[in-house]
């Protein structure tokens, strides 16, 4: 028999001993042993801790990269992972929120990389000033913990559950040990081989314990982070554990909550809220078989329509069929295993000895598919508990599984009281179409609740749904629910990153954080800093400009050109009593004014301006004031190539406007504001193909130069070239574009970013592994032809600057385009033989 394997210390290993059998949840076969014996806890986390550095050195922005490319790399292996998560009881349905909801838990962190420094750390918040001089000051900055991040995680989502952490920690710069629960483990083994297979986590970033190693805490160190998804009762019991007290070591918890769905005493039968009602319940008590953290256990709503409810919810579950996952006619698969289920019966039990059971049964399951006594099937099950106030079962007591528990209310106070019974819960939803409704619950039952939607025929087309936590938000929840937070976009990250904070004068901390600090030390440039590539510009980076005076004649021009014509602008018989003296200048136009005198004119590396934020107007300026502009680099946030853009990352000025002749008792500084700006990124993997250029590589071409990749001999490769001109220049046309249209602008793009194109690329007019018969006598001779249909492209572009061509691989291109083509191209058969 097989065994589901770890990843531990860079190898993948098989656990000691025979192990715990794993069964097929809907054929009960017996398919592989899970066991964690013999396995080294304190050495596979000090392996993660010391292979982290990798991982801690890299940027936000290339571990959000690193995030995207592995994710796409995963969304092309999927249907291999929904044919093993089959067997865990999964329908397609529910396997697509496990596996293509953790896949997109790494997109959505991999776009966090935005909001973060080009820098391995995070600066956060703002400076604060400690002296009046400003020239001692204070910052908080977040740096990667040197531990590991350690995963314990529940059986019911073996790939989301793996991966909403570790798109987190990974982002912070952490590396993960993950314990999926063995009942499950081998869904998230097939996705962890993927995952290392690709290469494109640094070795040590993920190791893998398939299964349970009850002394995974007992040498956790100060500097690691501990979470937990599973039971509150299991979850409590590591929350004590003498090591996480004693190292100091934060723990995150996760646990399983009676989670209340409320329906508002508006939503009557016949509204569009009370349909949405009974379908959001009937999804949450059915997905997954019910086994959700966030299914919705206790179903609160008004006493008038409990009867309604009741019925219209027992319809909808007659509907659900059950059976082998496989099936597009099956809703409902199978529970994990037959000891989760008779753990469902039993807590049933519990909860019906002051409830009834009013929809399924415990022995009556037909199946499609199937055989019922084989797999670890179940019907839905609900209960009804008319005293809910007088009898707690249904608070404290989870069927995990798909069974819910309906209660009445008599008004919107008894349920919100009723909510908060489940001692804290992740989600709980109102479905109402009163807002003053929807906002009494919110603010009175968010105590007890993380998460809180509020659903109506407005949100519904676009609602996620009661048990959709979503990478942006927190996911966790007070009492009950474990006290924890995970995800949460920005705060999610932050879990795995130390605060610190530092002090000292703003040059100093400018240095540190490696962003601008206001009052810090000027670095004077030596050119514009328009002139320079994003590369080349730096932090301090400073500029100041030459003085303009404000005229009168300027306000009024100003104000008829925007329609601005607030009166301290246009109205100077008004301004008694306000705080201007004379006519004021707009803010607007001092910042206008601001820009016109440090803006280049001049062609150069900044593609754009991208935009404007944090600005404010410190005092007023009249006509006559006048100014200059401070002009320095706050910050650098890198941005990858998009389109038919040239590669370019984003500048932050720090702009100061000051008044050049200001009165004794007056500050100089009059306006601040932050420039965005995009600023090309220097291309430096191309050579320029000048004339010169092509005529030394083609002086080293020999006749037996023999190719770093591909069958082309020295002459081939020419005349390939000249064929290519050809069409550049216009002489061949009557051909079809080879790529296909769906992909055909993401080609043409490419054209634009300093990537080279791949050895052995394959030219749709080439036989692949064949050579094409020669066309001249000799090398020498196609040569002196390359060079001739060379000169015949350089001059249809100059004769026709406006002209678009087709390409056979790229689709129409410009003058511009034809010369990003030309400059990839040759570099890329002058480097095949050795030219470059």
């Amino acid at each position: 028999m097989t065994k589901t394997q770890h990843y531990i210390q860079g190898q993948w290993i098989d656990g000691k001993g025979e192990g715990t059998p794993i069964l097929d949840s809907v054929t009960g076969e017996h398919f592989t042993n899970v066991t964690t014996e013999g396995l080294d806890i304190p050495e596979i986390l000090q392996y993660g801790r010391q292979k982290g550095d990798t991982l801690r050195k890299m940027t936000f922005q290339e571990r959000g990269l690193m995030l995207k490319k592995l994710a796409f790399y995963l969304q092309k292996k999927k249907r291999q992972f929904y044919e093993v998560s089959y067997r865990t009881g999964a329908t397609k349905v529910d396997s697509w929120i496990d596996i293509e909801g953790g896949f997109g838990n790494l997109f959505a962190n991999a776009s966090l990389r935005k909001l973060f420094p080009n820098q391995p750390f995070h600066v956060e918040g703002d400076p604060v000033d400690l002296s009046r001089g400003g020239r001692f000051m204070a910052h908080h900055i977040m740096v990667p913990r040197e531990g590991v991040a350690v995963h314990i995680n529940a059986f019911n989502f073996p790939v989301w559950g793996m991966l909403e952490k570790c798109a987190v920690n990974w982002m912070a710069g952490m590396p993960a040990v993950v314990l999926p629960a063995p009942q499950t483990a081998y869904l998230t083994e097939a996705v962890v081989k993927e995952i290392i297979a690709s290469g494109i986590l640094p070795e040590g970033s993920l190791q893998l314990i398939s299964g349970t190693a009850k002394n995974i805490l007992d040498t956790v160190e100060s500097q690691d982070v501990v979470s937990f998804t599973g039971s509150a009762t299991t979850g409590k019991i590591l929350k004590k554990h003498p090591r996480l007290i004693e190292e100091s070591v934060p723990f995150t918890m996760e646990a399983d909550s009676l989670n209340a769905a409320i329906l508002g005493e508006d939503a009557v039968p016949g509204t569009p809220e009370f349909n949405l009602f009974i379908k959001e319940v009937r999804n949450e008590m059915t997905v997954k078989c019910g086994q959700k953290c966030t299914a919705i256990r206790r179903i609160i709503v008004p006493e008038k329509l409990i009867e309604d409810v009741q019925i219209a919810l027992g319809k909808q579950l007659d509907k659900v069929t059950i059976g082998d996952p496989r099936l597009k006619e099956v809703r409902m698969g199978a529970l994990v295993n037959d000891t989760q289920r008779t753990s469902v019966k039993e807590q049933i039990e519990k909860i019906t000895k002051t409830a009834q059971m009013v929809y399924g049964d415990f022995d009556d399951v037909k199946t499609v598919g199937a055989d019922a006594k084989k797999g670890a099937f179940i019907k839905p099950i609900l209960l009804r508990e008319d005293n809910p106030f007088k009898n707690e079962a249904a608070h404290v007591t989870e069927a995990f599984g798909p069974v819910s528990t309906l209660m009445p209310y008599k008004n919107l106070d008894d349920a919100i009281k009723l909510s908060k019974m489940g001692k804290g819960s992740l989600v709980s939803s109102i479905v109402t179409n009163d807002d003053n409704i929807a906002k009494e619950y919110t603010v009175s039952a968010a105590t007890h609740h993380g998460r809180i939607l509020i659903l109506n025929r407005e949100s519904a087309k676009q609602s996620t749904g009661h048990g959709s936590p979503l990478p942006n938000l927190i996911h966790g929840g007070p009492g009950r629910a474990g006290g924890g937070e995970e995800m949460g976009g920005v705060r999610g990250v932050k879990h795995y990153l130390q605060r610190c904070a530092i002090q000292g004068s703003p040059t100093s901390l400018t240095e540190v954080t490696g962003i601008y600090q206001p009052k810090s030390a000027y670095k004077e440039s030596e050119k514009h800093p328009f002139t320079y590539h994003w590369e080349d510009i730096k932090p301090g980076m400073s500029l100041e400009t030459h003085k303009r005076t404000l005229t009168d004649t300027d306000i009024i021009n100003f104000g008829n050109v925007t329609w601005d014509h607030f009166y301290a602008h246009t109205d100077i018989t008004s301004l008694e009593g306000s705080i201007f003296e004379k006519r004021t200048a707009h803010g607007y136009f001092i910042i206008s004014a601001a820009a016109g005198l440090f803006v280049y004119p001049n062609k150069g590396p900044v593609a754009a301006n991208y935009g404007l934020e944090d600005i404010r107007f410190l005092r007023p300026l009249y006509h006559n004031d006048t100014i200059y502009v401070r002009l320095t680099c706050k910050e650098k946030v890198d941005r990858e190539q998009k389109g038919t853009e040239l590669p370019s990352g984003i500048v932050k000025w720090y702009v100061e406007v000051f008044d050049a002749e200001p009165n004794e008792d007056q500050e100089p500084l009059v306006a601040i504001a932050t420039i965005l700006t995009m600023v090309q990124k220097k291309q430096e993997t191309f050579v320029e193909m000048t004339d010169e250029k092509i005529d030394e590589c083609l002086s080293k071409l020999t006749a037996d130069a023999k190719p770093k990749w591909g069958i082309m001999t020295p002459q081939h490769m020419i005349e390939h070239l000249e064929y290519t001109y050809k069409i550049a220049s216009g002489e061949i046309q009557d051909f079809e574009i080879a790529t296909p249209e769906e992909i055909l602008e993401k080609v043409h793009a490419s054209l634009y970013n300093y990537k080279k194109f791949p050895q052995n690329s394959q030219f749709p007019m080439l036989e692949k592994d064949k050579l094409d018969d020669l066309k001249h006598p000799d090398l020498e001779t196609a040569i002196e032809k390359f060079k001739e249909q060379r000169e015949k492209y350089i001059k249809f572009f100059k004769e026709n600057p406006e002209a678009k061509l087709k390409n056979l691989v790229f689709g129409e291109l410009n003058k511009y385009e034809s010369y990003l083509l030309e400059r990839k191209h040759l570099n890329h058969h002058f480097e095949q033989f050795r030219l470059l």
